[in-house]
This record gives C-alpha cells, sequence and structure tokens, in this order.
C-alpha cells in the first residue's frame, strides 16, 4: 500500500487532525497484518503535520518502526537522504539503506522490452526492437544529465506520440475532396438562384458523387487510424533526440551528405586562402557527423596560430554559419576577461558564498543549453595560466563540473582557441614571410617553427598536448586581399539594400582598394579601413545630403588614383588625402 502524505496533510484545519488521520492509517494496517507501506519520497516524513510543536509523520511512525508493527519501505534520492533522512539519527537508524544503482544500458533495454506493451497499447502504435535498442543507446550518450531506464522510457513515449499524430493528420486527397464539395454547392446555389435547373441538377448529381467518394475516403482513414500499424523506427527516436538536445544524431539526408563532403568550399565562401585550417575543421566535423569520433572527446581541439588580421576568429564564425545556418551561433568566450587569476572562477560559476553563485558559468551554463556548437577562446594567451587548468578535462575527457556540481558535456562541441602567440617577433623578423621577394613556401615553414617555439614557451605541455591540431595561419597574399575586397563589398552592397541602393565595382577599383587595403603585417583589417575611408565615407555623406537617394545605381571605379563613382550619367571625383 503506498502512503501519499500529500494527501494525509492536505485540509487538516486543527492540531491533532493530521495525527489523528495517520494513526488511523497505522491503526488499519496492523490489523490487516499482510500490508508493506510504500512512501515515495521518504524525506516528505521529516516535519510532515508537525506545526508550532507538534509531532510530525516521522515522529509518530517511529514506535512502530522501531517494534516491527509496520513493514515500510521509502525511497529516496542520495541528496536527500543526506540532507534530511541522516540528520535524524533514530529514523535514519529504523531503515536498512538500500542504494539503487542506475541499470547498464542492457538491463535497460530488457526493462523497455517489458513496458513495450503498455506504450504501444497506449498509443496504438507497434514499437519496434529496434527502437528500443536506439533509445538506450542514443539516450545514454547524448542526456547525461538524466539516468536510465528513465530517460530511454521518455524517449519512447515521446516518439510513439508523436507517430500517432501524424496519423491524425488529414490526407490531401481528403482535403481536395472536401474543398471540391464545398465549391460545387456553392456552384449549385448559385445555378438554383439564377433558375438554371438543369445545370443545378448536372451538379448535384456531381456533389452526390463526390460526398460518396468522400465517405469512402474518410472511413479509409477512420479505419487505418484504429489499426495499430504505424511503427515507432530508429529514426523517430533519432528525432526526438534532436529536437531536445540540438544535436543531429538522425541519419544523413542526401543533401547534408553532399554539404558535409563540400564543407571546404562552402568555409572558402567566407575565408580566402588558410587551406590547412579549414581542412582540419572540416574533417573533424565530418568525422562526428559520421559517428566516428571518439565518443568520450570533443569534436575537435584546435589551436588557431598566426599573424592578426588572417581570419583566425573569421574562420569560427563561418563555421557556426555552416554548421548552423548563423554565425552568431558559436559560444564566444572573450579570454582578455580572464587576465586575473579570481576571474577564473567565472568560467564555473562562483563557488558558494560569494556574488554570483546562482546564476551559472559563463562557459558552463552557456554549454549545457546548447550541446552542440562552436566553443570560441578569442586570444587565449591574454588569459591567466589557471584558466588553462580548467580547460584540461574539457580536452581530453569532454566534460566540466560547475560550481554547483553539475558535470557539463562538452562531448559535442568544437573547440577553437585563437592566439598571436609569436606576433611580435613575426612582425620584428622580415624573414618570417612578410617580404614578396622570398619564397613563400620557405617564408611559411620558417614562420610556422618560429610560432611553434614561442607557444611552447607560453603554455604547458599537458595543455598542447591534449590538443587534436595546431595549425599556423598563412599570411595574407597580395592575390588573397584582391579576393576579400569582393567579400568586403558584398557586405556593404546587403547594409546599403535598406536604402535601396547599389553598386558596382570595377576591377580597377577592386585593384586600387587591394593596393591600399595591403599590408601584410596586419592582415585583411587595414582593408576594411580602406574600405570604409574611400567608399563608406562618402556614400554616407551622398546619402545624407541627398546626393544619392533610393533606386540609384552607382558604378565605383578608379582614374588616376582616385576612386570615382558614376550615379546617373554624373561624375564626382573622391581626392586622395
Amino acid at each position: 500500500m503506498t502512503l501519499d502524505m500529500g494527501s494525509v496533510v492536505a485540509g487538516t484545519k486543527y492540531r491533532g487532525e493530521f495525527e489523528d488521520r495517520l494513526k488511523k492509517i497505522m491503526d488499519e494496517i496492523r490489523q490487516a497484518g499482510n500490508i508493506i507501506l510504500f512512501i515515495d519520497e521518504l524525506h516528505t516524513l521529516i516535519g510532515a503535520g508537525g506545526a508550532e510543536g507538534a509531532i510530525d509523520a516521522s515522529n509518530i511512525l517511529k514506535p512502530s518502526l522501531a517494534r516491527g508493527e509496520l513493514q515500510c519501505i521509502g525511497a529516496t534520492t542520495l541528496d536527500e537522504y543526506r540532507k534530511y533522512i541522516e540528520k535524524d539519527a533514530a529514523l535514519e537508524r529504523r531503515f536498512q539503506p538500500i542504494t539503487v544503482d542506475q541499470p547498464s544500458p542492457e538491463e535497460a533495454i530488457q526493462i523497455l522490452y517489458g513496458l513495450r506493451d503498455r506504450y504501444e497499447a497506449h498509443h496504438r502504435v507497434k514499437i519496434t526492437d529496434e527502437a528500443i535498442v536506439e533509445a538506450v543507446k542514443l539516450s545514454d550518450r547524448y542526456i547525461p544529465d538524466r539516468f536510465l531506464p528513465d530517460k530511454a522510457i521518455d524517449l519512447i513515449d515521446e516518439a510513439g506520440s508523436k507517430v500517432r499524430l501524424h496519423t491524425y493528420t488529414i490526407p490531401p486527397n481528403l482535403k481536395e475532396l472536401e474543398s471540391r464539395l464545398d465549391d460545387i454547392r456553392m456552384e449549385k446555389d448559385s445555378a438554383v438562384q439564377s433558375q438554371e435547373f438543369e445545370k443545378a441538377a448536372a451538379l448535384r448529381d456531381t456533389e452526390q458523387k463526390i460526398r460518396e467518394e468522400l465517405d469512402i475516403t474518410k472511413n479509409q482513414w477512420k479505419e487505418k487510424q484504429g489499426r495499430t500499424d504505424s511503427e515507432v523506427t530508429p529514426e523517430d527516436i533519432a528525432q526526438v533526440v534532436a529536437s531536445w538536445t540540438g544535436i543531429p544524431v538522425s541519419k544523413l539526408k542526401e543533401e547534408e551528405t553532399e554539404r558535409l563532403m563540400n564543407m571546404e568550399s562552402i568555409l572558402h565562401e567566407r575565408l580566402i586562402g588558410q587551406d590547412e585550417a579549414v581542412k582540419s575543421v572540416s574533417r573533424a566535423v565530418r568525422r562526428s557527423r559520421a559517428g566516428l569520433k571518439d565518443p568520450k572527446r570533443p569534436i575537435g581541439s584546435f589551436i588557431f596560430l598566426g599573424p592578426t588580421g588572417v581570419g583566425k576568429t573569421e574562420l569560427a564564425r563561418a563555421l557556426a554559419e555552416a554548421m548552423f545556418g548563423d554565425e552568431n551561433a558559436v559560444i564566444r568566450i572573450d579570454m582578455s576577461e580572464y587576465m586575473e587569476k579570481h576571474s577564473t572562477s567565472r568560467l564555473v560559476g562562483a563557488p558558494p558564498g560569494y556574488v554570483g553563485y546562482e546564476e551559472g558559468g559563463q562557459l558552463t551554463e552557456k554549454v549545457r543549453r546548447k550541446p552542440y556548437s562552436v566553443v570560441l577562446l578569442d586570444e587565449i594567451e591574454k588569459a591567466h595560466p589557471e584558466v588553462f587548468n580548467i580547460l584540461l578535462q574539457v580536452l581530453e575527457d569532454g566534460r566540466l563540473t560547475d560550481s554547483k556540481g553539475r558535470v557539463v558535456d562538452f562531448r559535442n562541441t568544437l573547440i577553437i582557441m585563437t592566439s598571436n602567440v609569436g606576433a611580435d617577433q613575426i612582425r620584428r623578423n622580415s624573414t618570417l614571410g612578410f617580404t614578396a621577394a622570398i619564397d613563400s613556401g620557405a617564408d611559411y615553414t620558417n614562420m610556422k617553427d618560429k610560432v611553434m617555439g614561442e607557444l611552447k614557451k607560453s603554455f604547458r605541455p599537458e595543455f598542447l598536448n591534449r590538443i587534436d591540431e595546431v595549425i599556423v595561419f598563412h599570411s595574407l597574399e597580395q592575390k588573397h586581399i584582391a579576393e576579400i575586397v569582393t567579400l568586403m563589398s558584398e557586405e556593404l552592397r546587403k547594409r546599403l539594400r535598406e536604402y535601396d541602393v547599389d553598386f558596382v565595382l570595377t576591377d580597377k577599383a577592386k585593384e586600387f582598394l587591394a593596393k591600399e587595403g595591403y599590408d601584410p603585417a596586419f592582415g585583411a583589417r587595414p582593408l576594411r579601413r580602406a574600405i570604409q575611408k574611400h567608399i563608406e565615407d562618402r556614400l554616407s555623406e551622398e546619402l545624407l545630403t541627398g546626393g544619392v537617394s533610393k533606386g540609384d545605381s552607382l558604378l565605383i571605379d578608379e582614374n588616376n588614383g582616385e576612386l570615382t563613382v558614376v550615379k546617373n550619367g554624373n561624375i564626382s571625383t573622391e581626392s586622395e588625402s
């Protein structure tokens, strides 16, 4: 028999009423003699009914438990047992604690086989053996904050209801028949009103035929609803897991396979050059999506090194856009905010007793909410060395415990760290690749060796040893800058669409901007400033003064070291300053 403490306490208005109810229950159990009392959430006994000095439920039950008049089984969690039951040593002594561990995946599968009939009868669907195995496997791997068999049962339950709801969807042919019937009724009524009785009679016969066909189709659909031939398949389970966690675990569709195989070209639409970096992250994503990555580690962990402005952060944004359709889907942590030792705790949350304890960690909370994401740790050399001690477990085991003791799963994240380590040496030494006269291959190898040497000085071996790959970005050449001009002008074109203004850059104008914006030591950022100075500033003035109006199309060209803007046949010249 189950004792519901909430029902026993409910409605007790006067002192002694609760005790009287509990005493009657105990007397009934004693008289029956063959009842085992089950109390779910055993910790609710502590303090139940004990207001203003009255005896609570636990103290009422203690004598009967000690004398053996009650056979009682209680269920509670380890945390609540420690918090409530262990504080009352007399009550704890009257119960023998038995720890019930989470069943193994094999045991969970057998439990689900036993429950299958109930869920099949409830949802009126057939649950296949493969779906049960998939529910246990996927829940064990992708839902870490809950336990078997509960999370696998919930997957089966939700997948069953989803499949069942699909059978309630009105089929398209039924909707079409209903629509045709409505049209013919309206046409018939119109014919009667205009006294076209022969036409109305013909329409009446057509209406009768369609109604009969509609009734047959509707009966077939209802009969199909009543049958249990709908099946819950592994793909249904995978779709539910994907909707819960945001992790794509369903089978690869043809268009997604094509996109994964073309990941390099997709990333190169936003990032010019840097073939090694693009290939490395693309391989990691493909390995993860195909299900061949190490299940105990993150999808991939990379350190991007190299000169400033060559696309290290841009690659992380491009990858987020390629994977999720939104470049803002990246979880970005600016490591310059963690320069002091005490700020390190912000990653996992402030310890108890400190301000911000309830808020959670900057890193752990974001990954808990979005377990499938790109994590960008920008400018890691700016952070305090203690930060890297926190990251050791993330990189090796894909897990991190936050300040509240919750284990956060990083196994479905792609971790990218960017750094400018060695950039000072790169700028000082022209032989590292910033002069066009040197061979670019030897130049890159020289730069890479120097930067890797600086990296080993800056970070501990146990941290570097856990990184999947360290990628040194190439310095940008003149030809790369010319391609980046096209990308940046497209961004400006998108902004101008708000004003319904368009422009075209001639090849000469692109060459002019590429030359003005090329500085090997600073990458692509000088180009952004050149476009800002030569185009954006001029167009903003024209928009404010009315020189450029809605619907205008502009041609931007170069003439004698100056940019010219041609609009509706009028030429205005921008002089170089």
